[in-house]
């Protein structure tokens, strides 16, 4: 099911096709392997040159001293697919493909070479990254084949990720290490033809360096495949982050034409995260302030947060942010509000979230045990403070905030009202304080409401879909209503008629008021057309609707049969939708929400991967 990158990202042995002192992209890499000292031993191709770099320079593959490891592709497209078959003939076990123009757009010959390299890889075992990539970055390794410096003093640490776009990859990357974001492995996937994002997930599970992965998805191109490994992930308690495109139809068309993937349907990919433990990020800002809260290492055993501050005007914001995301902000037991009554003014009112006065603006140190009694409290599970990084040595200091994190066992985070430029001194600041400062309130809780998900779904197993039971005659007009009471379900009386003559006949079997609604194959939203006749009181009344509504559908969709129509009691209440369909990619999924004629306009909507239990139900 999965193919190892690690020839690719363990490379020992590279070769440069396209190696050239005039173009851009092969010089950056060059200079970035030798700036790093990378262990990796280099052969350039170029046919036109015997000596580059000062190295010498071969033909082709033949040529080679010794099969390599891993090739770098820098030449243009049509010359690609000759390239790779010669370097497969000659021992060659990966590729890093960068040009575009193969498999993705709507040039048929562009779709033609990416069914050649596709083809290639299946047949020889050759696994390729790309192609319409940016490059890698191996840290420990010393793998930086990403055409630009920035990465070339990253420090390693505990954070894969996998982006579909190289050039998200290089601006989100480059900033989440501004901010203290420590990586193993960077990989642009590209087109993915050949390794696709369920491949690298799979991999970085199994590395024992990585400890949190994140994504930036177009399209899931193995959906089986990546479900086993986002599985794995959540069984081995790897958490995966990720940001996924396509919430609109622009979205959805611009991956395609780019990198050729099918973006799906969102909703759906929300459902499959919650069942497998993925943390969906609305935002690259929202991905980059939890991926530092996750770095830190601890999870929350419940969901209760809470906040400390030195403003009220900050109190006032957080509950109105904390409400927006419907987050557990229980108050403050007795005996911690005995406690804090010592470290507090006698004009602060003791809350959650709390305003410290001048306890947490004036005295750091009064401020962490401030903090480190709310942490002891049994009602709460994360604790955040309002605070910032400093900027230049001077001011506080991080012994407070180290001895806060080392008195509690709970995860800790500082925010800031807003996002800000940390400095480097502020960036090592954080680092011996052990504590991520987060940047942006709305970003905090969301973080912290992202660690509490998967507190609760971490080292879980995923429960495997049962055989289906039913009968697809169950959703007939005709049997419905039988099916519905099968499980328990009470529906509206109701009669299925073929004739406006007889619909009469039917309502009063019923009893008045009743509601009369069209029934045509070729019809889905009954409203849309004129379908639905509302509190009918006669007999008289319900046949020259059903007459009305033949004519009205005749007018509105010319084409569409009319089977009959249904009769049924009228009825009062909360209206709901819920439905099941199977999506193409991922597979079953039940929706439920808000219903009636506005149900596509209030998208008031949960939707969950089956099988969905009694508590699955309960929450959507």
């Amino acid at each position: 099911m999965f193919r190892s990158p690690a020839p690719l990202l363990q490379a020992r042995t590279m070769a440069i096709v396209g190696a050239s002192d005039r173009a851009r992209w092969p010089v950056i890499i060059h200079r970035n392997l030798t700036e790093t000292k990378s262990p990796v031993r280099i052969f350039p191709i170029n046919p036109g040159r015997d000596e580059i770099w000062g190295m010498k320079c071969y033909p082709d593959f033949a040529a080679l001293p010794e099969a390599p490891d891993l090739a770098l592709i820098i030449i243009p497209a049509e010359r690609i697919q000759a390239c790779l078959e010669d370097g497969v003939r000659h021992g060659l076990k990966s590729a890093l493909v960068y040009a575009s123009g193969i498999g993705e757009g709507t040039d048929p010959e562009f779709h033609v070479r990416g069914d050649a390299l596709k083809a290639l890889c299946e047949e020889s075992g050759l696994v390729a990254c790309g192609p319409n990539c940016m490059g890698n970055v191996s840290v420990r390794e010393k793998l930086f084949v990403y055409p630009n410096p920035n990465f070339n003093n990253s420090e390693p640490g505990p954070v894969a990720g996998v982006f579909q776009s190289g050039g998200t990859l290089q601006a989100w990357s480059l900033t989440a290490a501004e901010r203290g974001i420590r990586f193993s492995y960077l990989v642009s996937s590209g087109n993915e033809l050949s390794l696709d994002a369920a491949d690298y997930v799979n991999f970085f599970v199994d590395d024992p360096h990585t400890k949190l992965i994140v994504l930036m998805v177009e399209g899931i191109r193995r959906p089986e495949a990546f479900k086993e490994a986002a599985r794995k992930a959540l069984a081995t308690g790897k958490p995966i982050l990720a940001v996924k495109v396509g919430q609109t139809e622009g979205a959805r068309q611009s991956a395609r034409s780019h990198t050729g993937a099918i973006a799906g349907d969102y909703d759906v990919f929300a459902a499959l995260c919650e069942r497998y433990g993925i943390v969906l990020c609305p935002s690259l800002d929202d991905m980059l302030e939890t991926a530092l809260a996750f770095q830190s290492g601890r999870l929350p055993k419940g969901d209760g947060m809470a906040f400390m501050s030195n403003s009220g005007g900050v109190v006032d914001l957080m509950h109105d942010h904390a409400g927006h995301e419907n987050v557990n902000m229980p108050p403050l037991s007795p005996a911690t509000s005995k406690a804090l009554r010592k470290l507090v003014g006698p004009d602060m009112l003791i809350q959650n979230p709390m305003d410290c006065g001048q306890a947490g603006f004036a005295d750091e140190r009064n401020y962490m045990r401030v903090c480190e009694a709310v942490s002891k409290d049994h009602r709460i599970h994360m604790v955040a403070f309002e605070a910032r990084t400093p900027n230049a040595p001077g001011g506080k200091t991080p012994e407070p905030l180290r001895e806060l994190v080392d008195n509690t066992d709970i995860p800790v985070f500082a925010f800031n009202r807003m996002g800000y430029a940390p400095s480097e001194f502020g960036r090592r600041f954080q680092e011996e304080a052990g504590i991520p400062h987060l940047q942006s309130m709305p970003e905090t809780v969301r973080a912290m409401k992202a660690l509490a998900f998967y507190g609760r779904r971490a080292g879980g197993k995923i429960p495997p879909l049962p055989k289906p039971r039913g009968k697809s005659t169950s959703l007939s007009p005709q049997n419905i209503e039988g099916a519905l009471k099968a499980v328990g379900v009470t529906p509206p009386r109701s009669i299925f008629t073929n004739s406006a003559n007889t619909a009469g006949e039917a309502a009063q079997k019923i009893g008045f008021p009743v509601v009369l609604k069209i029934v045509s194959p070729n019809v889905s939203h009954k409203t849309e057309v004129g379908g639905v006749r509302l509190g009918l009181k006669s007999k008289a009344e319900v046949r020259d609707a059903a007459r009305d509504l033949s004519k009205r559908l005749g007018k509105a969709a010319p084409k569409s049969s009319i089977s009959g129509f249904l009769v049924q009691e009228m009825v009062a209440g909360v209206e709901m939708i819920v439905g099941v369909r199977e999506d193409p990619l991922y597979g079953p999924v039940m929706v439920v929400g808000a219903g009636g004629i506005l149900v596509e306009l209030v998208k008031d909507t949960a939707f969950r991967m089956l099988p969905v239990n009694r508590s699955t139900a309960s929450d959507m």
